[in-house]
């Protein structure tokens, strides 16, 4: 079996650590499943982004959907990130953990009107608009209580991110974005609009994405795209290029990131604006394990199947997308042999498994195993199907643990819902 390690998550006399924490004495403290977060691997994973495109006149925005946890939010952003937002609540997340205005972009591909109220009235960076009526409804908004707001328009280039259908978002067709087409109509009635400063370009192509080819023909088409608009008098002040950097999932992927940066650097240099970028999986994805215990282990015809007490529930990107996370076990022991299982969760749908016919070392019930790179998309999207409570969310740093948020009680499912007696 291979093993999926990390500076940060590295295996000593057989037991799986994060950082100085033994993850085994940490599950018998706050049980299973567990969200764990390193706090200096999601450092190092910031510092190596920024690194990358040293010599570049650039400015990073976390993508807080990645993953909002407050206290994630707040390390990066004493780093200099900026965040972006895609929601009120992702605004509230950022405000709460202590992000200023101008360092929050609000994106969203179908902002509600409150969600523009919001924008307008903030003093944020920029907000980026998705459609013509999106524009009509900012500026509305804007004069209203006389601002200008800072919009960039999303485009659509159309460049296949040659990644999942799933997280693709720039093909023809897609829900997100605008045409080039109608971009220019909009930059050339900017009279029309005279309470936004059309001060960006935005695109976006997609997500994990671990080949230069689809970020340079988009920053190649954008490049031609940014002096039309130009000879039309509108002063570009960002381009933002989002996010989409893919990681390695697999202990055999290379992700090639430092190559993408090297051919984006020149191209980027010579567009003469300010370049945002919004990682999101690239900082936080490796940084975070979700750790689960075996409750079960069964044959179903002729398969062995290892039951987790996580689920879809806890993480639902490999039923989502078909996604691969490498799962391995917290204790090594070499006395055991490899076996070929099917990895499920306990929720009551067919799609609920984290891995099909994996090779893991054999395990028994009660032991935990490791389900890695659990640190984006997985918290945020997890969910109360079924009933099920919310996990903790731990951050560890060097030899201290701290509890970003606990595990939730049955309360919490309650919120404010109660009995109607009339009823």
């Amino acid at each position: 079996m291979n093993l999926y390690t990390t500076k940060f998550f590295t295996y000593k006399n057989n037991s799986l650590y994060c950082e100085e924490i033994e993850l085994n004495k940490l599950t018998k403290e706050y049980g299973t499943p567990v969200y764990v977060y390193s706090k200096n691997s999601i450092i190092e994973n910031y510092n190596r982004f920024v690194k990358a495109f040293e010599g570049l006149n650039f400015r990073v925005f976390y993508a807080a959907k990645s993953n909002y946890n407050l206290n994630v939010i707040r390390i990066l952003n004493k780093l200099g990130s900026g965040i972006d937002v895609n929601s009120q609540g992702e605004f509230f997340r950022a405000k709460k953990a202590g992000v200023a205005d101008k360092d929050l972009i609000f994106t969203g591909v179908g902002k509600t009107l409150d969600e523009i109220k919001l924008a307008v009235s903030s003093n944020v960076l920029m907000i980026k608009a998705e459609s013509l009526s999106e524009v009509i409804k900012i500026n509305r908004e804007a004069g209203k209580i006389g601002k200008i707001a800072p919009v960039a328009l999303r485009i659509n280039p159309e460049v296949d991110a040659q990644t999942h259908p799933h997280i693709t978002t720039a093909v023809s067709g897609s829900k997100f974005g605008i045409t080039f087409s109608e971009a220019l109509v909009i930059y050339g009635n900017a009279s029309k609009y005279p309470h936004i400063n059309f001060c960006g370009i935005d695109i976006h192509i997609g997500s994990q994405i671990t080949t230069p080819d689809p970020f340079i023909t988009a920053v190649s088409v954008m490049k031609d795209f940014l002096l039309k608009v130009l000879q039309l008098g509108i002063k570009i002040e960002h381009f933002d290029i989002g996010g989409g950097f893919g990681i390695e999932y697999k202990p055999e992927d290379n992700s090639k990131f430092e190559e993408i940066a090297a051919l984006l650097v020149p191209l980027l240099k010579s567009l003469d604006c300010e370049i945002i970028f919004e990682p999101g999986r690239f900082i936080t994805a490796n940084a975070g394990v979700l750790l689960s215990e075996i409750i079960y282990r069964k044959r179903s015809g002729d398969k062995e199947i290892i039951m987790l007490d996580a689920g879809t529930t806890e993480l639902i990107r490999p039923a989502f997308y078909g996604s691969y996370h490498h799962i391995q076990p917290l204790n090594l022991d070499e006395s055991q042999p490899d076996i070929v299982v099917d990895i499920t969760g306990p929720i009551c749908e067919s799609s609920d498994y984290f891995a099909k016919e994996r090779t893991i070392q054999s395990t028994i019930e009660e032991e935990t195993l490791a389900i890695m790179c659990a640190g984006s998309y997985a918290s945020v999207m997890s969910s109360n199907y079924n009933g099920r409570r919310r996990p903790p969310e731990i951050i560890i740093d060097k030899n201290k643990v701290y509890v970003s948020r606990s595990r939730e009680t049955f309360e919490h499912l309650l919120y404010d819902e109660k009995i109607i007696k009339e009823l």
